[in-house]
């Protein structure tokens, strides 16, 4: 009898809608990613997007049209130029400037040494966590995927960072499909359904407010991360 990480899932997400994936380390909530992006195929079920089959599609095209963007962004040595880019030479600077505006990144890009010929260190030392962070935003923006996962991309960031951040995030997933794995509950708030999973299952979904009024797992979850984050502050 085969061990299934994730069983009886059975959820929708409409055309625009951010819906965040909430649990425990060791929940699923990676998992559900990795099967979208069909790193894992599936071993039971089907996930359908527009109504096709993910199997029916070619891997390359599907790929094309989701944007990832992980807690560990990956810079490499050479400019932000080239690190926002990729080195694709059809992306011009007018449209990475533009990008980088509407991400809140532009000015600070403006005050270092080359601008964006500024060199980046391997795996980005020369720069924080969370201009790390914001780049990522700013590649994610440039390809325009139609469906964008956030996978904990903000549970390393700094309180300094978090608002900024999240400022990014908002203009990111206006009026796009996204799915956010989220550490900090503070940041989905505003997410338009949210999945509660626990050892693979789902226990709840529901709005923020609806499943803070449950007083369910959601809620438990909620208090527990209030509960730490006072401790820290104190």
């Amino acid at each position: 009898m085969p061990h299934y990480v994730l069983r009886d899932l059975n959820f929708q997400i409409n055309p625009g809608e951010t819906v965040a994936i909430v649990g425990h380390t060791g929940s699923g909530k990676t998992s559900i990613i990795s099967l979208i992006n069909r790193l894992y195929e599936i071993q039971s079920g089907k996930i359908l997007v527009d109504k096709v089959d993910i199997r029916d599609y070619n891997i390359e095209g599907l790929r094309k049209h989701i944007g990832v963007v992980l807690q560990d962004v990956f810079l490499f040595s050479g400019s932000i130029m080239e690190n926002i880019t990729l080195r694709n030479p059809d992306i011009t600077k007018a449209e990475v400037v533009s990008a980088a505006k509407m991400i809140g990144m532009h000015d600070f890009i403006m005050q270092l040494e080359g601008n964006y010929d500024f060199a980046v260190m391997e795996r980005g030392s020369s720069l924080s966590l969370g201009q790390r962070q914001l780049i990522s935003f700013i590649r994610a923006l440039l390809y325009d995927p139609s469906i964008l996962i956030l996978d904990e991309a903000t549970s390393s960031i700094d309180t300094d960072s978090e608002m900024l951040v999240q400022q990014a995030i908002d203009k990111l997933i206006k009026g796009r499909t996204s799915i956010v794995i989220a550490h900090r509950l503070s940041t989905i708030r505003k997410a338009h359904k949210i999945i509660v999973l626990d050892k693979g299952v789902i226990r709840e979904i529901g709005t923020h407010d609806a499943l803070l009024e449950r007083n369910g797992f959601y809620a438990k979850l909620h208090q527990m991360q209030f509960a730490d984050q006072m401790q820290t502050a104190s």
